[in-house]
């Protein structure tokens, strides 16, 4: 059994979240570009390096790592094989968790290098451009275009349990995202309405995004619908229960009058976008519902579906909070909805402003009954 350690470093460069291990890199080069001597190039490596670091983890692992043939391009063995795609699985799963380890160093760090930094806590249902925004505010406060230094500590979870950290005071705002209009009576109704109330919470503008199905290169099933994901029996993969996406997709399969049970592989869920596309990718699944940005992220093919808005919330009485007051400020710059607007799917959308529930989610209805009318005499 092969123990792990882990280890951080600081820098002032942004880079994702992610813990790496060389032999991974090197078998991901080597696999990709066909040979040690082609891998060895594309990380600046020698070949002697990277002979001797193969080798060397083979010896350690007790395994072979490639399959060597004269005059043959090298291929991993089936072992380095699935130790590749183990790892990788690994790193999409616990992505959302490495971010959030990430958020609570960088969260003392910044208020022990500046006791006055804002500081705002945000539960949210998985979406790059959070993380943009993060490195955005962080860049921002470096060239002077905030007041004070911005620190946003992301937890990522489902939307569901996004909303409850925030009823439960477990953070300052939270994350969740509907389909554009949606309908009173749907299936977004029953289950945030009970969570939100008027009066109360206040949505904040933030994006309007792409969902649609990720699907292997040159979309092999010819996969343009969730019909087709019945028709042709694609294996596909769904989102953790309480996540956005799960209930996105419950909608459009109530409306395309699909049972969930039609749908193979409804149970097998993944808890984000990035590693539900990465189980695509690996050939674990033909299908799944997710943002453009995650399908492109993993060399995927995307079949655009709907378009959903990515709302921000939070209590009425913390929209004075310096905090706050300076992450609007950043939402509505035009810096920021230029960035935006570069990721793939993405478009502003009422970005930092400060909406009603009733106006956004028209679930609300507070008219006053008419008095009836005095039976004629």
């Amino acid at each position: 059994m092969h123990r792990l350690q882990f280890h951080y470093t600081l820098s002032r460069d942004s880079s994702p979240a992610l813990i790496r291990n060389p032999l991974i890199d090197l078998l991901q080069a080597v696999s990709t570009h066909g040979s040690i001597s082609a891998g060895a190039r594309a990380l600046d490596l020698s070949y002697r390096h990277v002979w001797g670091e193969l080798k060397r983890w083979e010896e350690e692992l007790g395994n072979e790592l490639l399959i060597w043939e004269k005059g043959q391009p090298a291929k991993l063995s089936e072992f380095g094989a699935k130790l590749m795609w183990a790892e990788r699985q690994a790193q999409v799963r616990l992505a959302p968790q490495i971010e959030a380890l990430r958020g609570d160093l960088e969260r003392a760090f910044a208020v022990a290098f500046d006791p006055h930094a804002h500081v705002v806590t945000l539960y949210a249902s998985h979406d790059a451009a959070l993380t943009v925004l993060r490195e955005h505010a962080l860049a921002a406060d470096e060239s002077g275009q905030t007041a004070a230094q911005l620190h946003l500590d992301i937890r990522f979870c489902g939307s569901v349990d996004a909303i409850r950290a925030l009823n439960e005071g477990r953070c300052v705002m939270a994350g969740f995202h509907t389909l554009q209009h949606p309908a009173p009576g749907s299936l977004a109704e029953r289950i945030y309405k009970p969570l939100l109330q008027p009066g109360l919470h206040k949505i904040i503008g933030f994006a309007e995004r792409t969902q649609g199905l990720m699907v292997a290169p040159g979309n092999p099933l010819g996969l343009q619908s969730l019909a087709d994901v019945q028709r042709t029996q694609a294996r596909f993969v769904n989102r953790t229960l309480g996540t956005g996406t799960r209930v996105v997709l419950d909608e459009l399969l109530a409306l395309a009058t699909i049972s969930t049970g039609d749908i193979k592989g409804y149970d097998t869920a993944e808890v984000s976008h990035t590693a539900a596309a990465h189980a695509v990718a690996s050939g674990t699944a033909d299908a799944a519902l997710g943002i453009a940005i995650a399908a492109k992220s993993q060399g995927l093919e995307f079949v655009p579906l709907v378009q959903e808005n990515y709302h921000l919330v939070c209590l009425k009485s913390a929209l004075d909070e310096p905090a706050i007051v300076n992450l609007l400020h950043l939402l509505q710059s035009q810096q920021w909805q230029r960035k935006l607007s570069t990721i793939a799917g993405y478009a502003p959308s009422g970005s930092g402003k400060v909406l009603s529930l009733r106006d956004v989610l028209p679930w609300w209805n507070f008219a006053k009954p008419k008095a009836a009318r005095a039976p004629a005499k």
